[in-house]
Protein backbone atom coordinates (compact mmCIF):
# COMPACT_ATOMS: atom_id res chain seq x y z
CA UNK A 1 0.00 0.00 0.00
CA UNK A 2 0.99 3.70 -0.47
CA UNK A 3 -0.01 6.63 0.81
CA UNK A 4 -2.91 8.68 -0.26
CA UNK A 5 -2.17 12.06 0.48
CA UNK A 6 -4.38 15.11 0.18
CA UNK A 7 -3.34 18.76 -1.22
CA UNK A 8 -6.66 20.98 -0.37
CA UNK A 9 -3.81 24.18 -1.06
CA UNK A 10 -3.21 23.35 -4.38
CA UNK A 11 -6.92 21.34 -5.27
CA UNK A 12 -7.95 25.59 -4.83
CA UNK A 13 -5.53 27.00 -6.83
CA UNK A 14 -6.40 24.60 -10.18
CA UNK A 15 -10.21 24.87 -8.85
CA UNK A 16 -11.24 21.51 -7.52
CA UNK A 17 -13.34 20.39 -4.77
CA UNK A 18 -10.59 18.43 -3.58
CA UNK A 19 -6.94 16.54 -5.06
CA UNK A 20 -5.05 13.48 -3.89
CA UNK A 21 -1.89 12.62 -4.85
CA UNK A 22 -1.53 8.71 -4.83
CA UNK A 23 2.14 8.26 -4.14
CA UNK A 24 3.48 5.44 -6.15
CA UNK A 25 6.38 6.66 -6.08
CA UNK A 26 7.02 5.32 -2.80
CA UNK A 27 6.78 1.76 -3.56
CA UNK A 28 9.05 -0.52 -2.75
CA UNK A 29 9.77 -1.10 -6.55
CA UNK A 30 9.91 2.29 -7.08
CA UNK A 31 6.91 3.18 -9.01
CA UNK A 32 3.09 1.72 -9.80
CA UNK A 33 4.98 -0.84 -12.17
CA UNK A 34 5.86 -2.72 -8.89
CA UNK A 35 2.21 -3.49 -8.82
CA UNK A 36 2.27 -5.59 -11.87
CA UNK A 37 5.66 -6.93 -12.60
CA UNK A 38 6.69 -8.86 -10.12
CA UNK A 39 3.38 -10.90 -9.63
CA UNK A 40 3.76 -11.72 -13.71
CA UNK A 41 7.40 -12.67 -12.91
CA UNK A 42 6.06 -14.85 -9.93
CA UNK A 43 2.94 -16.62 -11.48
CA UNK A 44 4.95 -17.75 -14.81
CA UNK A 45 7.85 -19.19 -12.02
CA UNK A 46 5.22 -20.99 -10.51
CA UNK A 47 4.94 -22.71 -14.09
CA UNK A 48 8.21 -23.27 -14.53
CA UNK A 49 9.56 -20.66 -15.85
CA UNK A 50 13.03 -19.23 -15.21
CA UNK A 51 14.26 -17.15 -18.08
CA UNK A 52 12.63 -13.80 -18.14
CA UNK A 53 13.24 -10.82 -20.78
CA UNK A 54 11.85 -6.93 -21.19
CA UNK A 55 11.63 -4.05 -22.95
CA UNK A 56 11.46 -0.85 -21.02
CA UNK A 57 11.65 2.57 -21.13
CA UNK A 58 12.87 2.21 -17.55
CA UNK A 59 10.51 1.79 -14.47
CA UNK A 60 9.06 -1.38 -15.72
CA UNK A 61 12.88 -3.02 -16.04
CA UNK A 62 13.45 -1.57 -12.68
CA UNK A 63 10.61 -3.20 -10.74
CA UNK A 64 11.83 -6.31 -12.37
CA UNK A 65 15.39 -5.89 -12.07
CA UNK A 66 14.66 -5.39 -8.36
CA UNK A 67 12.05 -8.36 -7.60
CA UNK A 68 14.73 -10.52 -9.70
CA UNK A 69 17.42 -9.95 -7.74
CA UNK A 70 15.33 -10.80 -4.54
CA UNK A 71 14.17 -13.99 -5.44
CA UNK A 72 17.23 -15.29 -6.08
CA UNK A 73 18.82 -14.19 -2.89
CA UNK A 74 16.62 -16.66 -1.77
CA UNK A 75 18.83 -19.00 -3.34
CA UNK A 76 15.54 -21.12 -4.41
CA UNK A 77 15.53 -21.97 -7.96
CA UNK A 78 17.17 -18.83 -9.52
CA UNK A 79 16.03 -17.10 -12.42
CA UNK A 80 17.49 -14.54 -15.28
CA UNK A 81 16.66 -11.01 -16.69
CA UNK A 82 17.65 -9.78 -20.22
CA UNK A 83 16.47 -6.07 -20.04
CA UNK A 84 16.61 -4.93 -23.51
CA UNK A 85 17.00 -0.78 -23.90
CA UNK A 86 16.99 1.86 -26.12
CA UNK A 87 19.58 4.47 -27.03
CA UNK A 88 17.66 7.08 -25.65
CA UNK A 89 17.11 5.47 -22.40
CA UNK A 90 17.73 8.62 -19.60
CA UNK A 91 21.01 8.40 -18.07
CA UNK A 92 19.92 8.27 -14.69
CA UNK A 93 17.57 5.20 -15.36
CA UNK A 94 19.95 3.30 -16.79
CA UNK A 95 22.64 4.02 -14.32
CA UNK A 96 19.94 2.41 -11.73
CA UNK A 97 19.53 -0.37 -13.52
CA UNK A 98 23.45 -0.65 -13.97
CA UNK A 99 23.79 -0.43 -9.73
CA UNK A 100 20.95 -3.27 -9.33
CA UNK A 101 22.23 -5.68 -12.49
CA UNK A 102 26.05 -5.38 -10.69
CA UNK A 103 24.16 -6.90 -7.38
CA UNK A 104 23.05 -10.06 -9.63
CA UNK A 105 25.26 -13.12 -9.35
CA UNK A 106 26.27 -15.40 -11.79
CA UNK A 107 25.27 -13.16 -15.17
CA UNK A 108 21.64 -13.64 -14.54
CA UNK A 109 20.73 -10.50 -15.26
CA UNK A 110 21.96 -8.58 -18.41
CA UNK A 111 21.42 -5.13 -19.62
CA UNK A 112 21.51 -5.00 -23.60
CA UNK A 113 21.41 -1.65 -25.55
CA UNK A 114 19.34 -2.05 -28.59
CA UNK A 115 18.38 0.22 -31.95
CA UNK A 116 15.33 -1.38 -31.73
CA UNK A 117 14.74 -3.34 -28.15
CA UNK A 118 11.17 -4.45 -29.22
CA UNK A 119 12.44 -6.21 -32.29
CA UNK A 120 15.00 -8.10 -29.58
CA UNK A 121 12.72 -9.02 -27.02
CA UNK A 122 10.85 -10.65 -30.09
CA UNK A 123 13.84 -12.49 -30.60
CA UNK A 124 14.64 -13.81 -27.19
CA UNK A 125 11.01 -14.69 -27.07
CA UNK A 126 11.58 -17.18 -29.81
CA UNK A 127 14.64 -18.67 -27.89
CA UNK A 128 12.35 -19.53 -24.64
CA UNK A 129 12.31 -16.41 -22.41
CA UNK A 130 9.28 -15.13 -21.24
CA UNK A 131 8.81 -11.79 -22.23
CA UNK A 132 7.18 -9.15 -18.99
CA UNK A 133 5.57 -6.83 -21.74
CA UNK A 134 2.36 -5.47 -20.20
CA UNK A 135 0.72 -4.08 -22.98
CA UNK A 136 0.33 -7.64 -25.04
CA UNK A 137 -0.12 -10.10 -21.76
CA UNK A 138 -3.33 -9.38 -19.79
CA UNK A 139 -1.66 -10.89 -16.41
CA UNK A 140 -0.05 -7.43 -16.13
CA UNK A 141 -3.70 -6.63 -15.42
CA UNK A 142 -3.84 -8.09 -12.39
CA UNK A 143 -1.54 -6.71 -10.23
CA UNK A 144 -3.23 -3.22 -10.08
CA UNK A 145 -6.32 -4.75 -8.80
CA UNK A 146 -4.60 -3.70 -5.24
CA UNK A 147 -4.24 -0.32 -6.47
CA UNK A 148 -7.89 0.10 -7.79
CA UNK A 149 -8.76 -1.37 -3.62
CA UNK A 150 -6.88 1.75 -2.75
CA UNK A 151 -8.37 3.88 -4.86
CA UNK A 152 -11.69 2.97 -4.20
CA UNK A 153 -11.88 3.47 -0.52
CA UNK A 154 -11.18 7.41 -0.71
CA UNK A 155 -14.63 8.72 0.27
CA UNK A 156 -15.13 11.59 -2.02
CA UNK A 157 -13.54 10.28 -5.13
CA UNK A 158 -14.92 11.47 -8.62
CA UNK A 159 -11.81 10.54 -10.81
CA UNK A 160 -8.37 9.08 -11.34
CA UNK A 161 -6.08 10.43 -13.78
CA UNK A 162 -2.59 8.79 -15.28
CA UNK A 163 -0.16 9.38 -17.53
CA UNK A 164 -0.22 6.14 -19.85
CA UNK A 165 1.88 5.05 -22.27
CA UNK A 166 0.62 1.16 -22.81
CA UNK A 167 -2.88 1.52 -20.59
CA UNK A 168 -2.11 -1.08 -19.07
CA UNK A 169 -3.21 0.61 -15.61
CA UNK A 170 -5.60 2.84 -17.01
CA UNK A 171 -7.19 -0.01 -18.18
CA UNK A 172 -7.32 -2.47 -14.89
CA UNK A 173 -8.30 0.49 -12.91
CA UNK A 174 -11.20 1.32 -14.93
CA UNK A 175 -12.24 -2.73 -15.44
CA UNK A 176 -12.57 -2.50 -11.52
CA UNK A 177 -14.37 0.91 -11.27
CA UNK A 178 -17.00 -0.52 -13.67
CA UNK A 179 -17.12 -4.36 -12.43
CA UNK A 180 -18.07 -2.63 -9.58
CA UNK A 181 -20.11 -0.33 -10.39
CA UNK A 182 -18.28 2.46 -9.01
CA UNK A 183 -19.15 6.26 -10.10
CA UNK A 184 -15.31 6.79 -10.54
CA UNK A 185 -13.82 8.31 -13.76
CA UNK A 186 -10.53 7.56 -15.23
CA UNK A 187 -8.39 9.83 -17.24
CA UNK A 188 -5.62 9.43 -19.07
CA UNK A 189 -2.59 11.69 -20.06
CA UNK A 190 -0.24 11.18 -23.37
CA UNK A 191 2.18 13.53 -24.48
CA UNK A 192 3.38 15.25 -27.66
CA UNK A 193 6.01 12.33 -28.45
CA UNK A 194 3.38 9.57 -28.22
CA UNK A 195 -0.62 10.17 -28.00
CA UNK A 196 -2.35 7.70 -30.10
CA UNK A 197 -4.50 6.47 -27.23
CA UNK A 198 -5.82 10.73 -26.37
CA UNK A 199 -6.35 11.21 -30.08
CA UNK A 200 -9.47 8.59 -29.67
CA UNK A 201 -11.06 11.98 -27.73
CA UNK A 202 -9.55 14.55 -29.51
CA UNK A 203 -6.64 15.58 -32.09
CA UNK A 204 -3.30 17.21 -30.59
CA UNK A 205 -2.87 20.20 -32.73
CA UNK A 206 -0.48 21.72 -30.05
CA UNK A 207 3.54 22.06 -30.41
CA UNK A 208 5.11 18.95 -32.20
CA UNK A 209 8.06 18.91 -30.10
CA UNK A 210 9.96 15.70 -27.76
CA UNK A 211 8.43 15.25 -24.32
CA UNK A 212 10.02 15.60 -20.87
CA UNK A 213 7.83 12.82 -20.08
CA UNK A 214 9.75 10.19 -21.46
CA UNK A 215 8.10 7.23 -20.08
CA UNK A 216 5.28 7.56 -22.55
CA UNK A 217 6.30 6.00 -25.48
CA UNK A 218 4.21 3.06 -26.70
CA UNK A 219 3.19 4.15 -30.39
CA UNK A 220 1.58 0.85 -30.98
CA UNK A 221 -1.46 1.25 -28.70
CA UNK A 222 -2.28 -2.51 -28.47
CA UNK A 223 -4.79 -1.55 -25.60
CA UNK A 224 -6.10 1.06 -27.42
CA UNK A 225 -9.63 0.09 -28.19
CA UNK A 226 -10.49 -2.02 -25.05
CA UNK A 227 -9.20 0.84 -23.01
CA UNK A 228 -11.16 4.21 -24.66
CA UNK A 229 -14.08 2.35 -24.81
CA UNK A 230 -13.70 1.57 -20.83
CA UNK A 231 -12.55 5.22 -20.55
CA UNK A 232 -15.53 6.28 -22.22
CA UNK A 233 -17.88 4.14 -20.04
CA UNK A 234 -16.75 5.25 -16.87
CA UNK A 235 -17.44 9.32 -17.98
CA UNK A 236 -13.52 9.96 -18.22
CA UNK A 237 -11.32 11.56 -21.41
CA UNK A 238 -8.01 11.33 -22.78
CA UNK A 239 -5.91 14.41 -22.42
CA UNK A 240 -2.44 15.33 -24.58
CA UNK A 241 -0.27 17.35 -22.40
CA UNK A 242 2.78 19.79 -24.51
CA UNK A 243 5.90 20.17 -21.95
CA UNK A 244 4.61 24.11 -21.11
CA UNK A 245 1.34 22.43 -19.50
CA UNK A 246 3.87 19.51 -17.64
CA UNK A 247 6.33 22.35 -16.80
CA UNK A 248 3.60 24.82 -15.16
CA UNK A 249 2.46 21.59 -13.19
CA UNK A 250 5.27 20.61 -11.86
CA UNK A 251 5.78 24.64 -10.89
CA UNK A 252 2.36 24.41 -8.77
CA UNK A 253 2.71 21.59 -6.95
CA UNK A 254 6.12 22.63 -6.15
CA UNK A 255 4.80 25.82 -4.42
CA UNK A 256 1.91 24.62 -2.84
CA UNK A 257 2.90 21.29 -1.67
CA UNK A 258 6.35 21.01 -1.40
CA UNK A 259 6.68 18.23 -3.98
CA UNK A 260 9.40 18.05 -6.46
CA UNK A 261 7.48 15.25 -9.19
CA UNK A 262 8.67 13.89 -12.20
CA UNK A 263 7.44 15.16 -15.56
CA UNK A 264 5.79 11.84 -15.94
CA UNK A 265 4.42 11.89 -12.40
CA UNK A 266 3.61 15.73 -13.43
CA UNK A 267 1.31 14.11 -16.65
CA UNK A 268 -1.56 13.86 -13.38
CA UNK A 269 -1.75 16.79 -12.78
CA UNK A 270 -2.07 18.41 -16.32
CA UNK A 271 -5.47 16.01 -16.31
CA UNK A 272 -6.84 17.55 -13.14
CA UNK A 273 -6.19 20.86 -14.89
CA UNK A 274 -7.65 20.06 -17.81
CA UNK A 275 -10.78 18.71 -16.41
CA UNK A 276 -11.20 21.80 -14.04
CA UNK A 277 -10.03 24.34 -16.68
CA UNK A 278 -12.35 22.64 -19.50
CA UNK A 279 -14.93 21.99 -17.11
CA UNK A 280 -15.41 18.05 -18.06
CA UNK A 281 -17.67 17.43 -14.59
CA UNK A 282 -16.13 15.24 -12.23
CA UNK A 283 -18.23 14.44 -9.07
CA UNK A 284 -16.01 14.27 -6.17
CA UNK A 285 -12.01 14.57 -5.73
CA UNK A 286 -9.65 13.82 -8.45
CA UNK A 287 -6.94 11.39 -7.43
CA UNK A 288 -3.35 12.10 -9.55
CA UNK A 289 -0.84 8.96 -9.82
CA UNK A 290 2.47 10.07 -8.72
CA UNK A 291 4.25 7.20 -10.16
CA UNK A 292 7.60 7.73 -10.13
CA UNK A 293 10.26 8.56 -12.79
Amino acid sequence: MTPTERYPDLAKVIGLSGLYFKREDLHPYGSHKGRSIPPMIDHYRKNGESRFAISSSGNAALAAALHINKINAEKDRPVSLDIFVGNHIAPHKLEKLKVIAAKAEGGRMRILTKERPLQALAQAVEEGFRSLRQSTDDEALAGYAALAEELAVVKDIGAAVIGTSSGTTAQALAEYFLKNRLPIQVHIVQTPSCHPMSDAFETYDGPDEISDADAIVDQTAHRKAKLVSFIEKTGGYGWTASNDDIRSAQELTKKHTGLEISANSALSVVGAMQIAYRGHEAKGAIVCMICGD
